[in-house]
């Protein structure tokens, strides 16, 4: 009897991976160049692996996330519909119009579809809110009134930032849509978003440098996180649209990067790329944290 080909007999080990419970539901399996790397095989071969899992229904995509074992999804057509006999009140329109930016981005957010998720004429809503740019000033600050810090600071200043910068990076995890609501130049009135401020530029007082460097310093720190956050919804969308996680993109389309690499022009690119690793933005942003916090360092001592 013939063997199975290569992507069959690997596509049945990660099989057995997930029926003895080694990948649990949710957990990501690994990534086309993982699999390339773990298994010695080529990057077309561990792209039908992938393609062979999910033709079983085995894994899935997960926008923000990658390939993951596949769990059921919830439907939102299951969640009961909003009292539409209770009085709305302005944390209900709130809570409403974060519901549908999750599912549909800020985009698909209008204040006919918030009256139609709370269950009210779409006139009632400015009541609460005078209209979609107020909506947004308090939806973001809604949010992080939900990622709260902590009363009790850590004792040093770095691991102060640390934890404000993945607060702010965790309530950008979560909804996508955020970042892009914020400004960097134009200071907006949320209380819970300058309740930050005044962690970080807390934490770096009395550390010998003047108020101008301790505003800069928040300023950077805040824009650092933010601007690596606006890479979220823009992949989480490619993905949904193109089935194709980052790596798997970079696998599909190696006919374009291919013949620049072999060029010899640019032998640097060329010898990182020809190792296989997964891209993974929190380890982007993680490694960009810190390389900006020994910046810091220099400074507040």
């Amino acid at each position: 009897m013939a063997e199975d080909p290569p992507y069959l007999r690997i596509a049945a080990e990660l099989k057995r991976r997930i029926q003895e419970g080694e990948l649990p539901p949710g957990s990501r399996v690994p990534s086309v160049r993982g699999i390339a790397a773990e298994f010695g095989v080529a990057m077309a071969t561990a792209t039908r692996v992938v393609a062979a899992l999910s033709d079983e229904g085995l894994v899935r995509a997960v926008p923000r996330v990658g390939t993951v074992v596949a769990t059921p999804a919830p439907s939102r057509r299951s969640v009961p519909r909003r009292d539409s006999t209770a009085r709305p009140t302005r944390a209900r329109v709130v809570d409403a119009a974060i519901d549908i930016a999750d599912e549909q981005g800020f985009d698909g957010l209008s204040m006919r579809s918030v009256a139609a998720e709370v269950g009210v004429p779409t006139m009632s809503l400015y009541k609460h809110v005078r209209g979609r740019d107020e909506l947004a000033l308090l939806m973001a600050d809604a949010v992080f009134a939900q990622h709260r810090l902590p009363a009790v600071p850590p004792p040093t200043w770095r691991a102060q930032l640390e934890l404000v910068a993945r607060t702010q990076w965790a309530a950008y995890r979560a909804h996508p849509w955020l970042p892009k609501l914020l400004s960097l130049t134009r200071p907006q009135p949320m209380p819970n978003l300058l309740h930050h401020a005044e962690w970080v530029m807390r934490a770096l007082e009395g550390h010998g440098q003047s108020p101008t460097v301790v505003f800069h310093a928040h300023i950077t720190l805040f824009g650092y996180v933010r601007g690596t956050a606006l890479s979220i919804e823009p992949e989480a969308q490619a993905e949904a649209d193109t089935g194709l996680s980052a790596d798997q993109w970079v696998d599909e389309n190696d006919q374009v990067f291919g013949p620049a690499i072999d060029s010899g022009a640019f032998p640097a690119f060329a010898r990182v790329v020809s190792r296989p690793f997964d891209f993974d933005l929190d380890d982007v942003f993680e490694f960009g944290l810190q390389r900006l916090l020994d910046g810091y360092a220099a400074l507040f001592r």
